[in-house]
């Protein structure tokens, strides 16, 4: 070890000798903190002695014992307890434990992995091998046989280990006995099962070595062995083909005239196994995919993973969707004297499927939905009790589980699962609102980081020029306290889960409402209050329960609102809401007077919402002069809205428009009308400047010959990629006068010549709007016939006879029209007939010009 640079006592004793009485303590005790810095450091090591002054001293120089650095499987095990959904850091820590060769640990790490993904087979089967080499340890084995088998869902490859061992293990004159029991127990969980081959082979050789000593013995075990194969090769399982021509050959040696009838009777039934096991194969070949292969001598573990919604994921879900659906039709058939048989089928295959997309709320409810539908309600319930184990912040099968219950009247049941999902939301968006805020905080921590460097340069020059004189504040430091001071952007994630977190407030009260009553519903409403995540459309939705529920009492309703209007005054969808309420029940007054209390405190392009809705009531049920007062308000706050639009909407039902259309040439799609009234008012440019936005060149008028396209217009045709098909169209700028009305929004006009505006101006429509487009074309004829068509009579003053245009269009497409080829052969000519005329030619038609080679 090395030593102090000075001893201790010399330093004290020459800083004493150097001052004088009056100094010597404060000068003693700097120099006493400058030696107990150096001695904190870790390249200075002090070596107490015995001439030290006092036991203060040596107290400083003691050193507390180092704690023992954790490993690196205690420092990953705890970080799984904090976050245990992590599929790779658990194939980490059983890396570790398995290598650490501590059993302890490795118990702890199975336990741990088996309370994150219960029923996993992989991992059960992992953990056993560890108590199948000690027969010390069997006991441990057995005991989690017994919670793997009875506790839980039992796979094959669970069963396939149990009989193994059952089979290495049991002894005695009645080991048969138990033995034939645990095979009829494993047959009767997954003896459906695609992967069910060598439990059936091992049962039908097991049943085969039995000892007979009589004939009735015999005869027995040859039952019990034609009533395992006959069930075994009506199963699509691997290898049944092999399983079906043992089976003849054990029928043919002890009776060829039976074993005739009994193959005839089962021939249909396997061959439609067989098929079905092809279709099994397709489906299964995506759905399980072999397990990632393990590192060292452990058997190969595979966990499944929370989704993240990508193609990937949304392909298997929909994978497994037709899957289950397929198994659900019943493809094997199966008649229903045998309907136990098709449940323990599907029932399988839905524990298998909630195992392996256990973070997939769809499959869990997909289970829960036909479970409950075969009239299994106490295992449906079970598996939606599981299924929010697995995925506590799923809507869906909270909901489920809430309506379960309430089917039920287990009401105090619902209040706990709505009670205990709100919270799982709840810190849900405060960990998010913390993620939220220390992103913001990072950033602001370093402009304040760089403003305080200016202030410390500042500083300095002024202490430079002035002296120790006192300064205040500069201006960079106060800028960096106002921006500290900001609250942070909105976050549109946050706004989202905090609308879905007050969905699960308002299914709460409507539950509320149904179970117990009103009274309930408004306690519940009292708790969602009192919660500062709650959003506005949980006060909305009160309001509404009062007035609907409530005898239709308007008072409460509107308390509500106005309650809401103070915490959500600025929240512009809430606001609408409200006067669109007040307009409902006909209170013209409170609606105005709200409309003018707001109005005001919203930007133009907030506000615009509101001025389309209040706008439409004047139109609607106002007078003539308050109407054009309320339009030469809005002339003002949107001065490039032209007057002409603003009369068109005071002209407008729904979606109806004809001034836009009949008078302006706008087309307008025919939608179905909005819930709160017609189309919005939208944006529109002048007159003046949708004129000025022309092209300089004006378009040619239409004419009445058609002529080719220039190789110009050609070649700028042909550079546009966006169509793969183009025809020739007047450039004209009507569509950018329809998209203007029809989007309704502020802001300026795409330039002429940008590429969106060729492609909406000049560009061919979409395929899907070709029949409007051709429409919207026309035909300008000449005025000859113009006015030949206009001396014509009227369709109503024919009296002919009416032909079917059918029947007409049908003869022209069977016509044959003759050919006056003679290069091509022909079949040879019909026998002339006595007076008539001569025969139609059957030859191919050649065109004008008939079979002529060449250009000319």
């Amino acid at each position: 070890m090395s030593e102090p640079p000075l001893p201790e006592p010399n330093v004290e004793q020459n800083a004493s000798m150097s001052v004088g009485e009056g100094e010597k303590t404060e000068l003693s005790q700097e120099i006493m903190n400058a030696l107990r810095q150096l001695q904190t450091a870790p390249h200075f090591s002090p070596t107490p002695t015995p001439t030290q002054p006092n036991s203060q001293e040596s107290a400083v120089v003691k050193h507390e014992p180092t704690p023992t650095p954790q490993s690196e499987w205690d420092r990953l095990r705890a970080q799984l307890r904090e976050k245990p959904v992590d599929a790779d850091g658990w194939l980490n820590l059983v890396d570790l434990a398995e290598d650490s060769g501590d059993i302890e640990k490795i118990k702890d790490t199975y336990e741990g992995m088996l309370e994150t993904y219960p029923n996993t087979p992989s991992v059960q089967i992992a953990y056993l091998k560890h108590f199948l080499d000690d027969p010390s340890q069997f006991g441990q084995a057995e005991a989690l046989f017994r919670r793997f088998l009875l506790r839980t869902t039992p796979s094959v490859e669970l069963l396939k280990f149990y009989l193994t061992y059952i089979r290495r293990v049991t002894t005695g004159p009645n080991a048969r006995e138990v033995i034939r029991k645990c095979y009829d127990f494993a047959l009767g969980h997954v003896g459906q099962d695609k992967d069910s081959y060598e439990i059936w082979q091992d049962y039908i050789n097991f049943l085969k070595a039995g000892e007979t000593n009589t004939t009735w013995e015999e005869q027995q075990k040859m039952d019990a062995v034609r009533k395992a194969y006959q069930h075994a090769v009506q199963i699509p399982m691997e290898n049944v083909k092999k399983l079906w021509e043992e089976y003849q050959d054990f029928e043919n040696g002890l009776n060829r005239i039976t074993a005739k009838k009994f193959i005839s009777d089962l021939t249909e039934a396997h061959m439609q196994a067989r098929t079905v096991l092809n279709q099994l194969q397709e489906h299964l070949t995506v759905l399980f995919p072999p397990p990632p292969p393990p590192r060292g001598n452990r058997p190969a573990i595979w966990l499944p993973r929370p989704p993240t919604f990508n193609q990937n994921d949304k392909a298997l879900v929909q994978r497994w969707r037709l899957y289950l659906k397929w198994e659900e039709s019943n493809p094997l058939e199966i008649e229903e004297k045998d309907r136990a048989t098709f449940l323990q089928r599907v029932q399988s295959v839905y524990r298998k499927a909630v195992v392996r997309m256990r973070y997939y709320s769809e499959i869990w409810y997909m289970a829960y939905a036909w479970t409950n539908s075969v009239g299994k309600t106490e295992e449906a319930i079970t598996l939606l009790k599981a299924g929010i184990e697995a995925n506590p912040a799923s809507f869906v099968l909270n909901f489920a589980y809430a309506e379960a219950l309430e089917l039920q009247g287990n009401f105090a049941e619902v209040h706990a699962t709505y009670e205990k999902f709100l919270e799982v939301l709840r810190k849900d968006l405060e960990a998010l609102e913390e993620k939220i805020n220390s992103s913001n905080s990072s950033s602001s921590s370093i402009g304040s980081q760089s403003s305080q460097k200016t202030e410390s340069n500042a500083m300095d020059v002024v202490l430079a020029s002035s002296g120790s004189q006192s300064q205040g504040p500069s201006p960079n430091s106060s800028f960096a306290t106002q921006a500290a001071d900001e609250k942070p952007p909105k976050s549109k994630e946050l706004s989202d889960k905090r609308t879905d977190y007050g969905i699960v407030w308002i299914m709460y009260m409507r539950f509320g409402r149904r179970a117990e009553g009103l009274k309930s519903a408004r306690n519940i409403f009292g708790k969602a209050r009192r919660d500062r995540w709650t959003p506005w459309e949980v006060y909305e939705a009160a309001a509404l329960m009062e007035y609907h529920c409530g005898n239709k009492d308007v008072q409460v309703a509107s308390r509500i609102f106005e309650k809401g209007m103070e915490t959500f005054g600025d929240e512009v969808e809430f606001v609408l809401r409200y006067l669109g309420f007040l307009i409902s029940i006909n209170d013209e007054n409170n609606a105005r007077a709200l409309f003018e209390r707001v109005i005001g405190t919203f930007s133009p392009d907030k506000a615009r919402p509101l001025w389309e809705r209040w706008a439409r009531y004047e139109y609607q049920y106002g007078d003539l002069a308050a109407a054009q007062k309320l339009e030469k308000r809005i002339a003002e706050v949107y001065p490039n809205d032209p007057p002409i639009k603003r009369f068109a909407e005071r002209h407008k039902y729904l979606n109806i428009d004809a001034i836009a259309v009949r008078d302006l040439g706008f087309v307008l799609g025919r939608q179905p009308a909005r819930a709160n009234g017609s189309g919005t008012l939208g944006r529109a440019d002048t007159l003046q400047s949708l004129m000025a936005s022309q092209p300089k060149e004006t378009p040619p008028a239409p004419s009445t010959s058609k002529r080719a396209p220039s190789p110009e217009h050609r070649r700028r045709e042909e550079s546009r990629p966006e169509y793969p098909s183009k025809r020739q169209r007047p450039a004209s700028p009507v569509r950018e006068r329809d998209r203007d009305w029809r989007e309704g929004r502020d802001g300026p006009r795409r330039r002429h010549g940008s590429p969106m505006w060729d492609r909406d101006r000049d560009g061919p429509p979409r395929r899907g709007f070709k029949d409007e487009r051709e429409e919207d074309k026309g035909v300008v004829l000449p005025s000859v016939l113009s006015w030949f068509i206009g001396q014509l009579p009227t369709a109503s003053s024919f009296d002919g006879p009416v032909f079917r245009t059918d029947d007409l269009m049908q003869v022209f497409r069977n016509a044959v029209i003759p050919s006056s080829s003679s290069v091509r052969a022909r079949s040879p000519p019909a026998a002339p007939r006595p007076g008539g005329r001569p025969p139609p030619d059957y030859g191919p038609y050649q065109g004008p010009g008939g079979g002529r080679r060449g250009r000319w």
